[in-house]
């Protein structure tokens, strides 16, 4: 990655408008200025497609009632679940789940603190291993997220679109504070926010920007109606779940396969349950 498109004035300028936005309007969240890198993993998962403010207290609660990697690795996949509802993705949840596994049994309880290791867990890509070791370690990672790309695209491609990560990764690494990468990530991130309330969201020219389509009517609200289906009576027929359901069979059937399919659900002949 190039890191001479700045001149040393230019990263300066950069950096001082950051961090004076940062001294007078930081957001407090609790898994930030944490010494337990579970608690910075489990924000970045939760954080994933969701908003900070549906996050903050779901994030207290699942931390609450699984306090360490041993307890979460510990518990069952249906007491989990049950601590996640109300962020929806579930299957974040099940690779969360799975990854507390792996800690305790690999790694001896401790997150590992590189990112080649890290995207090795389901789920965890490139800028979530990178986001997990900045926050976690306060390494100089380098990595992009929604606001992180909302304060490039706005400062350094007016008028483009299309834009990449590709593009805007080398101006992150030219413009990174080494020696305090967590914080200015924060910094980042904060900014990115007030831009994206100023004016029309700036990541919406990005390549990597994904609208989310409206929840009624979707797969995704009939995967949740499973769910609390089987959270409530913990194992029923197929025939009496797909009749308690207001929506065609055939498609209820295909998405009990894709649930099934991600090992959220189990199919025990004629029934299905939470395991």
């Amino acid at each position: 990655m190039k890191t001479d498109i700045m001149s040393p004035q230019e990263i300066s300028a950069f950096q001082q408008l950051i961090w004076n936005y940062y001294s007078f309007y930081k957001r407090d969240f609790p898994w930030r200025y944490v010494q337990d890198p579970y608690y910075v993993v489990v924000s970045e998962i939760m954080l994933q497609q969701t908003q900070t403010y549906r996050v903050e207290p779901k994030f207290i609660y699942f931390i609450e009632r699984f306090p360490a990697w041993a307890d979460l690795a510990a518990s069952s996949w249906f007491d989990v679940l049950i601590a996640w509802q109300g962020l929806g993705y579930n299957s974040r949840a099940k690779r969360l789940h799975d990854m507390a596994k792996r800690v305790m049994q690999d790694f001896d309880g401790c997150v590992p603190e590189k990112p080649e290791i890290l995207e090795t867990f389901s789920g965890i890509g490139p800028n979530t291993a990178g986001s997990i070791c900045a926050f976690a370690f306060n390494k100089p990672t380098i990595f992009a997220e929604t606001n992180i790309r909302a304060v490039f695209i706005y400062h350094f491609f007016p008028g483009s679109q299309k834009i990449s990560d590709k593009q805007v990764l080398p101006l992150v690494q030219a413009t990174l504070d080494t020696k305090d990468p967590r914080s200015w990530y924060y910094a980042l991130m904060d900014y990115g926010v007030f831009l994206k309330k100023q004016a029309r969201n700036p990541t919406r020219r990005s390549t990597h920007y994904i609208h989310q389509s409206k929840f009624e009517g979707s797969d995704r609200q009939i995967r949740s109606m499973i769910l609390k289906l089987l959270l409530k009576t913990e194992k029923i027929h197929k025939d009496e779940l797909v009749a308690s359901i207001d929506r065609e069979p055939e498609r209820i059937m295909r998405i009990l396969q894709d649930l099934c399919n991600e090992k959220l659900i189990v199919l025990d002949e004629p029934h299905f349950l939470i395991k």
